[in-house]
């Protein structure tokens, strides 16, 4: 688990985490939180809203085994209930981390197939930058 916190601590650093029920739904609301991350102990009202900000989209949601405390000490807070990873790299790097694949198998398979296509949007991109400075092949 300390190592999947890591991960939402990286993305924070690097500003690719939300934090906190408002700026999460408002990532949600503009389809960037790739994983939506709610602690062990947080209420049922959080858990359900954090569903209902990924309902209907291929948002993802996760129940952590972590306290609020535990995921707040490792962001620099003194709790956090709810988090969201804009990164799709980082999210999938964090699913991978917890070590449950048979759970999380379907998640798994949705942040998997974005990698890919961020992935492959990325290569296309330099692609294009490369064909713009010497010109394309023939």
């Amino acid at each position: 688990m300390d190592k999947a916190l890591n991960y939402l601590a990286l993305a924070r650093k690097g500003g690719r985490a939300e934090l906190g029920e408002e700026p999460v739904g408002a990532a949600a609301r503009d389809l960037k939180a790739h994983l939506i991350l709610v602690a062990s102990d947080a209420s049922d009202h959080t858990w359900r809203r954090a569903k209902s900000f990924a309902a209907g989209t291929d948002q993802q949601c996760l129940r952590l085994k972590a306290t609020k405390d535990e995921i707040g000490f490792v962001i620099g807070r003194t709790s956090l209930a709810i988090a969201a990873i804009t990164d799709v790299q980082l999210a999938l790097a964090m699913v991978n981390s917890l070590g449950e694949p048979e759970k999380n198998k379907a998640v798994l398979e949705v942040l998997t197939a974005k990698a890919e296509k961020v992935k492959k949007r990325q290569a296309e991109a330099k692609a294009h930058q490369r064909n713009l400075r010497k010109g394309k092949k023939k």
